[in-house]
């Protein structure tokens, strides 16, 4: 029987090897251009509906099919992702995202434009799944946190550098610009996925004879997995509930010049780079719970005072959106940490595609119900915006339920595995996270010496 792994929080925090920088960097590029991909559509709404004479109501539908077709894909690849080297897999769903980006740049019209959003998103919408499992394949949990925070500086990073780069060629060129320069700047992520990742195909050692609709239907079936699948969901909801009208909102009822906004992404986007990583070590110090659980508290208190926000200065503005953001990372990233950890290593890409799937469809059905309840005055102020706010802090206090009912009965937190449930043979952890992945713990001892024959042939 394997036994569980030494607390994370014990002793120095283990180190990354050569290859493992390289991952991180590299996936940490990859979610950057997916990131990108789906933020500048926003910020370009002005310029592309004059462009084609698109309605407000069609450039929401544009934006949203990238949600909508992305969760759909996540779905219908949960039930072979498991089945094939990830690394495969990622560039395959890669030069899709490529290909769908680089159409976008071409399209001329309402019916391209959302056609060329939908293959996007059919693709793109898979790669940040595929992304996780393989982090959780390469990196013991003792690391998980740093890693996930490194991740997370993507998101950071396409508001510091790729929102204003991106708009300075759409206002300079056109609107069709930046989105062929990120297929360009992307094509280097292809690159060194092809020729410098290593297979990631430990996974194909693990006993699995089902078909891929049975194994679908074994992972949805998974009580545990059905928890984290509602916390994804309902983490996703209030975020996505206020994304789409916090430029609104910040003009029309803040009083922000227009001009200001890029400023605003740019002092918050700073901050970030700088917050994630540091939630990341802390989660690795003290576990994710206590992380998750502090910049739960720090959302519910910033998200009342931000959708309340009457006229005030830029720098007021500024500051809420800073302390905003530090405590949603502190949820986002040790929930990823967390939700690493529950899948078994031969479920882990079918649970992540079906969980970013969920991700997607909570996302735009959250951006479709905020617009029946937030209504625009004759003036351009956003009514009933602190709404939108109660349910972003109702579904927080409801994960945090729901976080504490999916620790009972796992591993102790802290263990590395706390997510999994115990072995009913002897109340151990059923999996070790070192048993999969091409870069296995230095010092591991490999699965079939532990278990005196093949991986997994004693499970």
């Amino acid at each position: 029987m394997p036994k569980p792994e030494a607390p994370a929080s014990s002793g120095p925090p283990p180190a990354f090897s050569p290859y493992q920088r390289f991952a991180t960097a590299l996936l940490t590029l990859l979610q950057f251009a997916v990131i990108l991909d789906f933020m500048i559509m926003s910020p370009l709404g002005a310029l592309i509906m004059p462009a084609l004479s698109m309605s407000a109501q069609q450039f929401g539908l544009v934006v949203s099919a990238y949600a909508f077709s992305a969760g759909i894909s996540g779905l219908l690849t949960a039930g072979f992702a498991d089945r094939f080297d990830r690394k495969k897999l990622l560039l395959f769903f890669y030069t899709g995202f490529l290909l769908g980006t680089v159409w976008c740049g071409l399209a001329t019209s309402f019916e391209m434009l959302l056609l060329a959003r939908v293959v996007t998103g059919l693709f793109g919408g898979v790669i940040g799944s595929i992304v996780m499992a393989i982090t959780a394949d390469l990196f013991e949990p003792a690391l998980r946190g740093r890693v996930m925070g490194l991740l997370q500086g993507g998101f950071a990073a396409s508001q510091v550098l790729g929102l204003p780069f991106g708009l300075f060629l759409a206002t300079h060129w056109d609107w069709h610009a930046p989105f062929i320069a990120l297929a360009a700047f992307g094509a280097l992520g292809g690159l060194l996925i092809a020729w410098r990742m290593k297979p990631v195909d430990a996974h194909l050692a693990l006993p699995n004879d089902r078909s891929a609709f049975k194994h679908l239907l074994h992972t949805v079936a998974n009580g545990r997995h059905l928890q984290a699948f509602a916390i994804t969901a309902l983490l996703t909801t209030g975020g996505f509930m206020i994304m789409p009208f916090a430029s609104a909102f910040s003009v029309h009822n803040v009083g922000i010049a227009l001009d200001h906004l890029p400023m605003v992404y740019l002092v918050t986007g700073i901050s970030t780079l700088f917050v994630a990583p540091a939630v990341g070590r802390l989660t690795d110090r003290i576990g994710p719970l206590p992380v998750f659980y502090a910049g739960s508290g720090l959302t519910i208190a910033m998200v009342a005072v931000y959708t309340r926000l009457g006229p005030s200065p830029l720098a007021l503005l500024i500051l809420v959106n800073v302390v905003l953001f530090a405590g949603i990372f502190s949820r986002m990233v040790p929930w990823q940490v967390i939700v690493a950890g529950i899948p078994a290593p031969e479920q882990r890409g079918s649970f992540s595609a079906i969980n970013a799937a969920l991700q997607q469809l909570a996302g735009g059905l959250a951006a479709l119900v905020s617009g029946h309840i937030v209504h625009i005055a004759a003036d351009g102020r956003l009514e009933h915006f602190p709404w939108v706010g109660n349910v972003l802090i109702g579904t927080t206090l409801v994960v945090g339920v729901l976080i504490w009912r999916l620790q009972r009965g796992a591993a102790q937190p802290g263990d590395g595995s706390w997510a999994r449930p115990r072995d009913s043979r002897g109340g151990q952890p059923a999996r070790r996270d070192d048993e999969v992945g091409s870069c296995p713990r230095e010092g591991a001892t490999p699965p079939a010496a532990r278990s005196g024959g093949p991986a997994g042939a004693q499970r």
